[in-house]
């Protein structure tokens, strides 16, 4: 090797190529994929349509909200702002309540047919053909679409927060901003789970269609099936009938609804939006007996909801963890 190649290459067991490898952060393609599925998700008609549907009645709840504002909170203007996100109107549901109920269906929008779809259509394979890792495809997807939903939550939550100022004329405190982006980032990871396990019923499905109804029954089930039978085998269980074996009942129903996402984050975005609750579990009368009547600082109220931010984390990466695993392991072949 001569004076001028070891200039270039100080190293002679690295070549140039090998360098430009090694200084690669992201797998190959994966940046290609996030940009095209962000353009995809732009794009799509579908998408536009369930995202109108969640600002009109975001919206909604904004107006029943400030409708009644003044008189819900009775002249106090402690916290005031963070009942913006939690009021509910004549008739009309909170943006806490429209959340929970129409988040999955943007989750579901995203991932329903993220893969199967591109399996029927035959492009898949060819996709895969390209110089580029398998599992930037699956990882790509899952990304762009958590992008989407990053972005939707907090530009709903933030335009929320403006108008509700402009009416009330109070600006939010420190702990009130910091206890809405909290809630906000438990919006984002609630929708992401049902990203993640529509994205897992579109990799075991071979069909767009039985995935799509795969995931409305899993959110069926979650939302309401799993209050009644909880409400069942805790009567089961516990029948009530002094007052030991209704704590019991209440705990056991209580534990039972918890392992529902929806009845997870209801519990904890209430938690993290009202100081005033200081405990998600059963009160005796002698656990109140003498306890002094105030607020929860926003440490508290973050400890008593910890755990509910930790599962439903957990279930979010347990479920894109299961469907990368079988995505990795399927056969793709040409039609």
């Amino acid at each position: 090797m001569d004076a001028a190649e070891s200039a270039k290459n100080p190293n002679p067991l690295l070549p140039e190529s090998r360098k430009a490898a090694g200084k690669r952060i992201l797998p190959a393609g994966l940046a290609a994929l996030y940009h095209k599925e962000m353009a995809d998700h732009v794009r799509s008609k579908r998408l536009i349509i369930v995202l109108a549907l969640v600002c009109l009645t975001c919206f909604a709840s904004l107006y029943g909200a400030l409708s009644i504002i003044r008189e819900a909170v009775s002249g106090e203007t402690e916290f005031i702002f963070l009942s913006l996100y939690t009021i509910s109107g004549n008739s009309i549901p909170s943006f806490l309540a429209f959340m929970a109920l129409l988040g999955p269906f943007v989750g579901l929008t995203l991932g329903f047919d993220a893969i199967n779809s591109e399996r029927s259509r035959g492009t898949l394979n060819r996709l895969l053909a390209q110089p580029i890792h398998r599992d930037s495809v699956i990882n790509g997807k899952f990304l762009a679409g958590s992008t989407v939903i990053f972005i939707m939550v907090f530009s709903m939550g933030l335009i929320v927060g403006a108008v509700g100022y402009l009416f009330i004329g109070i600006p939010p405190g420190g702990e009130e901003l910091a206890r809405i982006i909290i809630f906000l980032l438990f919006t984002c990871f609630y929708i992401m789970f049902w990203l993640a396990l529509s994205i897992l019923f579109s990799v075991l499905c071979k069909h767009a269609a039985t995935s799509a109804l795969l995931t409305v029954a899993a959110w069926l089930f979650f939302a309401i099936f799993v209050n009644l039978l909880a409400g069942i085998i805790a009567n089961a269980l516990f029948p009530p009938d002094d007052l030991a074996s209704l704590m019991s009942n209440y705990t056991a129903e209580l534990n039972l609804n918890r392992l529902s996402p929806y009845y997870l984050y209801t519990e904890s975005a209430s938690t993290i939006l009202n100081p005033n609750i200081r405990s998600i579990s059963i009160i005796t009368w002698d656990q109140l007996h003498g306890a002094l009547a105030g607020y929860l600082s926003l440490g508290q109220s973050l400890l008593l909801v910890w755990p509910h931010l930790t599962a439903l984390v957990a279930l979010t990466l347990g479920c894109f963890a299961v469907s990368y695993v079988v995505f990795m392991k399927q056969e793709i072949r040409g039609d």
